[in-house]
């Protein structure tokens, strides 16, 4: 598969790991759960996946590193709700927007890596400018607008949020 060791390895692992917490945290948001721990490691691991991200050798900006860029943005707002804000009045609903937004970028870059590294994906997207590329990114993109929306009456409206 990939070797752990490697920056792409790493990258990836961090990758990973950050949208399985990511996909925990959001639940819980949805859930007006507190998910203190598992939002340590989304937070982190989300930050650390976007940074290695700028380690690679750039020859050219290319539209992960304006993702990357866009995603490192929304994590710092998240990190200033949380940590910075304690959550108070509308961070609250800024946190939600921002981590859910910050789990959608993640996806949307693991969607994007599946068509153009899964040869039957590859195969229906070459270029990625192909119908199939868009309706799976359209879909996504609506999954997280929805989870978005219940997590703000979930958790973003006064109900419990990691602390």
């Amino acid at each position: 598969m990939f070797d752990p060791t490697t920056l792409t390895g790493i990258h990836t692992w961090l990758s990973l790991i950050a949208i399985a917490a990511g996909i925990f945290v959001v639940l819980g948001l949805v859930r007006g759960e507190a998910r203190p721990s598992g939002t340590g490691l989304f937070l982190a691991t989300a930050v650390l996946t976007s940074v290695t991200g700028f380690l690679f050798p750039i020859d050219e900006v290319k539209p992960s590193h304006v993702v990357g860029g866009l995603a490192l943005v929304v994590l710092a707002v998240a990190l200033y709700g949380l940590y910075g804000r304690d959550l108070g009045g509308r961070w609250r609903a800024i946190y939600v927007g921002s981590a859910v937004a910050s789990l959608y970028l993640l996806v949307f870059v693991g969607v994007a890596q599946a068509f153009a590294k899964v040869p039957s994906l590859q195969t229906l997207a070459p270029t990625q400018s192909e119908p199939p590329f868009a309706i799976a990114q359209g879909l996504v993109l609506l999954l997280f607008v929805l989870l978005g929306l219940r997590a703000l009456r979930g958790g973003g409206g006064g109900g419990p949020l990691p602390a």
